[in-house]
C-alpha cells in the first residue's frame, strides 16, 4: 500500500463528526475513509481535558493501526482539550488536524476588525482556544463566545423531528446578550452544522453563519495536495464506520448523510 492509497482517519465523539466527513466525501470521493464515533462516551463538550485526551489517545492509536495517512479530530472539543497536547505525537506518524485551525485560518482571511459571535459545548468556550488563536492573528477581531450545552443531546435525540424544542432552545441561546452585535456567528461544534438551517432562518438569512464541515474538507485536500498523499485513483473511495457503542441516534444521522443503510462495527477501546 501506497501512502496515498491509505485512508483518512476521521474521529468524533457521537454523530457530530459526520458533518465533517460527509463533506469530505463530497469533496474528495475518491478517498477511502475509517471513522469512529465514541459513541460510549458522549458527549465531550462537558468531560474534563484529561479524560478527553484519554479517550483521544486510544481512538488515534487504533487509526494508526489501520495504516491512516490523515487524522482528523472531527469534534471542537476534542480539538480544544487535545489537538495541541498530541500533535508532537501524532504528527511524527500521520498528518494531523482539527477543525480550530481551518476556521481560525478562514477568518483570518475573510474577517478583519469585526465582532464574531461562536457558539460551542462547555469545554469548546471555557479552554478559550479560539480567543487565543484569533487573538495572535492581531487582525482586530473581537470574540464573544456563548456555551450552548443543551444543544448536542437534543441533537443526538430529536434531530429530524417536528416539535419546536429545538427551535425554542436555539431562539434562547442566540436572543442572549452576548450574541448582540457581531458580524457572524461560528458553530463551534460539528453537530451544529445539522442545525445551521434553522439558526440562518433566526437571523433571516442576513447573517454569515460559520460551520467547520465545508472550510475543514477544504483545508484537508490542500494539505493531502502538498504533501503528495492525495489518490488520485478514479475509483469511488470505501467508508468504513466503528463506535463504541451502537446507538439508534448514530444509526438514524449515518443513513441520512449517507443515503443508505451503513454498516457499523462496535469497537470498545
Amino acid at each position: 500500500m501506497n501512502n496515498a492509497s491509505r485512508p483518512i482517519g476521521i474521529f468524533d465523539s457521537g454523530v457530530g463528526g459526520l458533518t465533517v466527513m460527509h463533506a469530505v466525501v463530497q469533496k474528495m470521493p475518491h478517498e477511502d475513509i475509517i471513522y469512529f464515533g465514541d459513541t460510549a462516551h458522549l458527549p465531550y463538550g462537558d468531560k474534563s481535558a484529561s479524560t478527553i485526551q484519554h479517550r483521544c489517545k486510544k481512538i488515534i492509536r487504533f487509526l494508526l493501526a489501520q495504516h491512516c495517512k490523515c487524522i482528523l479530530v472531527a469534534c471542537n472539543s476534542a480539538s480544544a482539550a487535545a489537538y495541541d497536547f498530541l500533535y508532537p505525537q501524532v504528527s511524527q506518524q500521520a498528518l494531523f488536524m482539527s477543525v480550530i485551525e481551518p476556521m481560525v485560518d478562514y477568518l483570518s482571511t475573510h474577517y478583519h476588525n469585526q465582532t464574531i459571535g461562536l457558539i460551542g459545548t462547555q469545554q469548546t468556550v471555557h479552554s478559550q482556544v479560539f480567543a487565543k488563536k484569533l487573538a495572535a492573528l492581531s487582525n482586530g477581531l473581537r470574540l464573544k463566545s456563548l456555551a450552548t450545552p443543551l444543544l448536542v443531546p437534543l441533537i443526538e435525540e430529536q434531530y429530524g423531528t417536528e416539535n419546536q424544542i429545538i427551535d425554542t432552545i436555539l431562539a434562547g441561546y442566540l436572543n442572549k446578550n452576548i450574541l448582540q452585535d457581531i458580524q457572524a456567528l461560528i458553530l463551534a461544534c460539528t453537530h451544529y452544522p445539522l442545525l445551521k438551517p434553522r439558526i440562518e432562518h433566526f437571523y433571516q438569512q442576513k447573517l454569515p453563519v460559520l460551520d467547520a464541515a465545508s472550510i475543514t474538507a477544504d483545508a484537508l485536500q490542500a494539505s493531502l495536495t502538498a504533501h503528495r498523499l492525495s489518490n488520485l485513483q478514479q475509483t469511488q473511495g470505501s467508508q468504513q464506520f466503528y463506535v463504541s457503542d451502537l446507538t439508534a441516534a448514530f444509526v438514524k444521522m449515518a443513513n441520512y448523510f449517507f443515503g443508505e443503510p451503513v454498516v457499523l462495527q462496535k469497537l470498545l477501546l
